[in-house]
């Protein structure tokens, strides 16, 4: 079964809001650097829905040449049709990706039937398997502990990142699917350490993008038995998770990252900076825990 913690990379932009090519790989290295087990781009966090489709190529195709096989490479798709699904899952695999996150339909507002069919057509598509991606603050909707065990049926759908941060929730899910090969992870850093305690296999993290090797530490320390040292790890950072997420996602990731000096960029529109009380705010975590302009020239 899949486990980890996966980065979800945001997508560094320069001053006039194109692809930082440049930054791209940068932040490539600085995560085969941390030893991550994985990168997640063209999330939410990489600002997928802002990128022309020839710009989403092209980040992928900047990636696999920089980490190669050195570690997994898994996009979102961020698209709430099909069509445009199966395009998507397509170009990944022609790529060379190794897992794909498939992001439930947002806008159209579908039925359980209607979401369990749209995944299983592009897992059916899909060279390589897939990872439901489910969010209820983003899209409206949420897929049913019964829908996940469903398709967890599929051979092509191997697991889930779940944006529901809901204990009862993610319980059933686990309990469902425990007897399949299929690995449940959580798409918010401050459930990490609690959803690895009842089953879970992970997270794919905001704060990978600053604190990569803390995020892989708390997945190991806990697979390793070091539970305790695990959990210490988590509250130690989970002030800084918070504040990675405040207002808008990735505007609290990317001013830390500008903040440590790793090359983010702007957000593009209709994103904006994160405010100013909350720029001083972050500043201070940032300081506290010795990351505050670590990575400037």
């Amino acid at each position: 079964m899949l486990k980890g913690s996966f980065t979800l990379l945001a997508t560094p932009f320069k001053d006039d809001g194109s692809l930082d090519e440049e930054g791209l790989r940068k932040l490539a290295k600085f995560q085969l650097d941390a030893g991550v087990h994985g990168i997640s781009p063209l999330g939410v966090t990489g600002e997928n829905p802002s990128l022309t489709d020839s710009e989403v190529a092209r980040v992928i195709e900047i990636l696999k040449d920089e980490i190669g096989n050195k570690t997994l490479l898994i996009p979102d798709t961020c698209a709430n049709s099909v069509a445009k699904v199966i395009e998507r899952v397509k170009l990944y695999g022609k790529l060379g990706c190794d897992y794909i996150s498939v992001y439930t339909p947002f806008l159209v507002m579908p039925t359980q039937q209607g979401m369990i069919e749209f995944f299983k057509r592009a897992a059916d598509a899909s060279e390589i398997p897939l990872i439901l991606h489910d969010d209820l603050k983003r899209v409206g909707v949420v897929l049913s502990a019964e829908s996940i065990a469903e398709l967890a049926e599929h051979p092509n759908i191997i697991g889930i990142k779940e944006g529901v941060k809901n204990i009862d929730h993610l319980l059933k899910i686990i309990l469902l699917t425990k007897d399949k090969n299929f690995s449940v992870f959580t798409g918010k850093d401050t459930t990490l350490y609690p959803l690895l305690c009842i089953g879970g296999m992970g997270n794919f993290a905001v704060a990978g993008n600053v604190v990569p090797k803390v995020m892989k530490s708390i997945v190991d320390l806990y697979f390793s038995g070091k539970k305790e040292e695990a959990e210490k790890l988590h509250f130690d950072y989970m002030y800084l998770f918070e504040a990675l997420r405040w207002e808008t996602n990735p505007m609290g990731v990317k001013e830390a990252m500008n903040q440590m000096g790793l090359p983010a960029g702007p957000v593009r529109i209709p994103l904006t900076r994160l405010s100013k009380k909350n720029r001083e705010a972050l500043e201070k975590i940032l300081k506290e825990k010795g990351l505050f302009g670590k990575y400037k020239a």
